[in-house]
């Protein structure tokens, strides 16, 4: 499929001299580095391929009637959510988890709060952390690259990288049943405190609506109590959700 949208792009391209945005690249430039961006979040390593995706997507080309790239949209669908928060011994979660870690761009880290070591984030570390066909280092240029070219504003690349440090303080964050209650409370706000200031929000707020949700009864809105596992279940799937 790479193969095939770059010889479009590029016979298009031969057609007529391509538009530039000032602030991003041709609209055959965008196409083609489409691609990086979406095997980073989209893209992991199975048993048997190394870089295999984990999505599907429909790809429409649109040409003028002179021949030339006119637009193009991609749509995106059935992603494998569940290697978010769990991947087997010989697989790896999502590319992009790993590039970030490997300190090709420093400042990164320190913006996300996070160190580089996989081994201290749980929801990316239950299978390989490293392999050894993907340079991290460079696939990460390549993918900040590529938002770049795609048109993100500074903003806008920060808030993917920062939604993405988000979920790996997600999986460290520790709930205890609270004695004689069948109800979970936060065991340490650390991670809840760092996962919250990135997504923007207020860390009681957060742990308030993983603990204590408001679930809509009839025409009214209660309080819910959950217990351990309840949360835990509550926080996957809002780590799932915030990947898709």
């Amino acid at each position: 499929t790479k193969r095939v949208i770059q010889y479009f792009a590029s016979i298009a391209a031969a057609g007529g001299a391509a538009k530039k945005d000032s602030n991003k690249g041709t609209l055959e430039d965008q196409i083609i580095q489409a691609n990086p961006a979406l095997e980073a979040f989209g893209n992991a390593k199975t048993v048997r391929n190394d870089n295999s995706s984990r999505f599907g997507k429909f790809i429409r080309i649109h040409f003028g009637t002179s021949g030339k790239l006119s637009s193009a949209d991609i749509e995106t669908y059935l992603l494998e959510k569940s290697r978010v928060t769990f991947q087997l011994k010989a697989e790896r979660n999502y590319h992009i988890f790993f590039q970030i870690l490997s300190n090709a761009k420093p400042e990164l880290l320190d913006m996300l709060l996070i160190t580089n070591n996989p081994y201290d984030y749980s929801y990316i570390s239950q299978g390989e952390v490293t392999v050894a066909s993907i340079n991290d280092s460079e696939e990460l240029l390549a993918t900040d690259n590529a938002f770049d070219v795609l048109g993100f504003t500074p903003d806008e690349k920060m808030g993917v990288y920062k939604l993405t440090g988000a979920i790996m303080h997600y999986g460290n964050m520790k709930f205890k049943q609270k004695q004689r209650e069948e109800q979970a409370e936060p065991d340490g706000t650390e991670a809840a405190d760092k996962s919250a200031y990135l997504m923007g929000l207020n860390s009681a707020d957060l742990l308030k609506g993983l603990c204590h949700p408001r679930v809509k009864v009839g025409n009214e809105y209660v309080t819910k109590g959950q217990g351990v596992d309840q949360v835990y279940y509550s926080l996957g799937a809002l780590a799932k959700s915030v990947y898709e």
